[in-house]
């Protein structure tokens, strides 16, 4: 047909027609490649015992698709003939670096989906080994470096002078490391509460007035769930210039309470209200019963003081616990016709 021998371009309509078929045959091969995954794949790897085939098919399926589209497009921009050098020559650097992308996010995806089905689980399941707050810190250092290569030969493969752009980006980096010093800071202290472990994923702990749950650590900040529900995102530089108090580590939580009775309490009352204190420990599961003590302390200016200390154990609610402890000791005493005492004053008239 002599429309398809008409020149256009450089290359006649038959040669763009096949170029342009080209480039539609690889959106068709991307979706039957779409629902062999999907329906086929899937199923396969459903019925094995590991979940990371299943997490590296959700995870390879969009690079896949595009590697096909990019392979395709190469095929196209090289089937036509083009004389211009600067247009050939950008096309094939959309091609190159489209194509160096897609595979530094198919090594970055089989490198996270290793992470988090294969380490994570072991790191899980380890005692006195790495902290589970590492490994995201390592994870994405590690996918850092991965993307800053896929850059890095992406630029070199389309032209770019790697060797000044490299002495450049350290002229450039001082001068951003000298306007970013906290950050730079609050890095090197993300690395010291890597090397000091003061706490770990999900251990209660208190600075600055903050008391909280540890729920992330970051390269920058750390990141506590207060006891009130909110997330708290302080910079690491404050852990290694403030004191840190792990409260999960403490092997038990210590209660002290000061009761004071009625001046009219004889010594059989204040025995029975220290036995009674002594017996409320006994029953209640979540105090350590050895480390108890109870006893009779001082006249005071009011009442006859009675010290009372526990100990929560660390599994046991630190609120709940006492909650349960102070209805008991208030339930008791009044049962037993133990009085507490309030504030009194006795004034005496004196005759002249």
């Amino acid at each position: 047909m002599e429309f398809l021998d008409y020149h256009f371009l450089g290359n006649t309509v038959e040669v763009w027609a096949i170029a342009i078929g080209i480039i539609l045959g690889t959106f068709v091969a991307t979706k039957i490649v779409y629902w062999i995954l999907s329906n086929i794949l899937r199923k396969l790897t459903a019925k094995t015992k590991t979940n990371l085939d299943d997490v590296l098919i959700d995870k390879l399926e969009k690079p896949i698709r595009y590697s096909i589209l990019i392979f395709g497009y190469w095929i196209a921009i090289h089937y036509i003939k083009i004389d211009n050098k600067v247009i050939l020559n950008v096309l094939e650097g959309i091609a190159s670096i489209a194509a160096v992308l897609t595979l530094t996010s198919i090594v970055s995806r089989v490198f996270d989906a290793l992470v988090t089905e294969v380490v994570q689980p072991i790191i899980e399941k380890s005692e006195g080994g790495a902290d589970n707050y590492i490994l995201p810190i390592i994870s994405k250092a590690v996918k850092g470096v991965i993307w800053t290569f896929g850059v890095i030969i992406g630029l070199d493969n389309i032209g770019f002078d790697i060797t000044a752009m490299i002495a450049g980006l350290g002229i450039g980096g001082l001068a951003l490391a000298l306007a970013a010093q906290d950050s730079v800071k609050n890095i090197f202290a993300g690395i010291m509460i890597f090397l000091d472990k003061p706490f770990k994923i999900q251990d209660r702990i208190q600075i600055q007035g903050f008391d909280g749950i540890v729920e992330e650590v970051g390269l920058r900040s750390t990141r506590i769930r207060t006891l009130e529900g909110r997330i708290v995102t302080i910079p690491n530089s404050t852990f290694t210039d403030n004191s840190v108090v792990n409260v999960t580590s403490q092997p038990a939580l210590k209660v002290v309470l000061n009761l004071g009775l009625t001046y009219d309490t004889d010594q059989e009352g204040m025995q029975k209200g220290v036995d009674l204190l002594r017996q409320i420990v006994a029953d209640n599961s979540a105090i350590l019963e050895d480390d108890c003590s109870a006893g009779f302390k001082d006249f005071g200016d009011f009442a006859l003081g009675i010290l009372f200390i526990y100990y929560v154990k660390p599994e046991a609610h630190w609120l709940d616990s006492q909650n349960t402890i102070s209805k008991e000791v208030l339930t008791r005493f009044t049962a037993a016709g133990l009085d507490f005492a309030f504030p009194t004053q006795t004034l005496l008239n004196k005759e002249i």
